[in-house]
């Protein structure tokens, strides 16, 4: 395939907040910050938080002193572990199946205390140059107050756009007070930051007209990192069709979709099975739904993996799904999980997004019309019937996530960096 990659495919720059002046001072695509202190905040579990240990592991591999501030998944796991040259310390144990607003909003704001009080405390030893909060929710910056208050400059890193996706989790809409609070919280947030980070170039639009100053926001995708999402080699051996979806049970995931779909194809692809990994307030439904269309043994819930555990998992798939609904959240929330695929030469079946449009076209991925459970079905009876079909979709993947590489991508974060701490005067 000679055909130069911009002409071949539709690649928006990612980078493209350099050209608008978001990150207007220059540093070299080898320059990385080294010697500084920095810890990270996420309402997460770390070693399944992609986005998380990309940046923990790039800084500490340049010589940086790196913390970070999660959850544990599991009861007796210890408070402090080090992991790949990253200090983790589990300050919360995290349940994912909150009943309601009310227990979902208290777990938060229990993980909010014990982070500004254990950076309050940590900062006797440590003295912070960066703190690097995750969101959701975007309130959580705030932690970081203490060490703010002694000269560190804070980011705050907005995976999920969180007035939509509380929209989306709790069936909120855009009139109801608690909307309107988030979009008061988000520019709030926003304002107390130094510096924003949004997950796609389409949320960073809409933080701009809403939130943040265009030269106070950068987008930087969920790039694939090549240390953990590398062909090693299948392994598996049984000589069937294995689909897979690695991720949360959320509603707006649409893996009920998915399910559904598999049901009116199980007979004509009888060597299939659908492998679900992960957890989720969806999960007791979805286990159900298999149930009840009669499923049982052929879609299998695999529970969840650390990170480097699931890229093996992917890579001994066949086909790998993405069915998210286009609501005002799942519309625009950017997948990591389709680049993953594509890096592990995976062939992938994507709802046709806004943001998916926006990042792909149908060289690279089977598209199919989100929430039409029939047109599920046809995309995937076309690849599983179809193996050219197939291969040429790993071809033309395997080729376009070159351009998506975290290595090649992370000077962006680096230069985010070293804009807040070197600042041309």
């Amino acid at each position: 395939m000679n055909v130069n990659m911009k002409e071949q495919y539709r690649i928006p720059a990612t980078a493209a907040v350099l050209e608008k002046g978001c990150l207007s001072f220059p540093v070299e695509e080898n320059d990385q910050p080294t010697g500084l202190k920095i810890c990270m905040v996420s309402y997460s579990i770390y070693e399944s938080d992609n986005r998380v240990i990309r940046y923990a592991e790039a800084l500490a591999k340049a010589g940086n002193h790196v913390d970070v501030l999660a959850l544990a998944q599991e009861a007796g796991s210890p408070f402090q572990e080090e992991i790949q040259g990253v200090n983790l310390f589990r300050i919360q144990r995290r349940t994912r199946r909150e009943r309601s607003q009310i227990s979902y909003v208290a777990r938060i704001m229990t993980f909010f205390v014990r982070t500004m009080f254990f950076l309050g405390w940590r900062q006797r030893n440590v003295r912070y140059d960066i703190i690097h909060v995750h969101s959701v929710p975007d309130f959580l910056v705030y932690a970081a107050l203490f060490p703010k208050m002694r000269g560190a400059k804070v980011i705050l890193d907005i995976h999920d756009i969180l007035p939509e996706f509380y929209g989306s989790k709790f069936s909120a809409g855009q009139k109801s007070l608690m909307f309107k609070l988030l979009l008061k919280a988000e520019k709030w947030s926003a304002a107390f930051a130094d510096h924003v980070i949004i997950a796609n170039d389409i949320w960073r639009e809409k933080l701009v007209q809403r939130s943040v100053s265009s030269d106070k926001c950068s987008a930087i995708l969920n790039f694939p990192d090549r240390a953990i999402f590398f062909r090693r080699g299948r392994t598996r051996t049984d000589g069937k069709f294995v689909i897979t979806y690695p991720g949360t049970l959320n509603w707006h995931q649409g893996v009920d979709i998915a399910i559904r779909a598999f049901a009116g194809i199980k007979d004509d692809a009888p060597n299939t099975e659908f492998h679900i990994y992960g957890t989720g307030p969806g999960l007791e439904y979805l286990m159900a739904l298999a149930h009840e269309l009669g499923l049982d043994g052929r879609v299998k819930f695999m529970g969840s993996r650390k990170l480097r555990d699931i890229a093996i998992e992917i890579e001994n798939a066949d086909l790998g799904i993405v069915p998210k609904r286009s609501d005002s959240f799942g519309n625009e929330a950017f997948s990591t999980k389709i680049l993953e695929f594509m890096a592990l030469g995976i062939p992938v079946v994507v709802a046709d997004t806004k943001v998916d449009r926006y990042y792909f076209n149908e060289r690279v991925v089977k598209f199919f019309r989100s929430g039409d459970e029939k047109s599920l079905r046809e995309a995937m009876l076309a690849v599983i019937q179809d193996a050219r079909f197939r291969q040429n979709l790993i071809l033309n993947s395997s080729k376009f996530v070159e351009n998506f590489d975290w290595d090649r991508r992370k000077s962006i974060y680096f230069e985010v960096i070293t804009k807040l701490l070197y600042k041309p005067t």
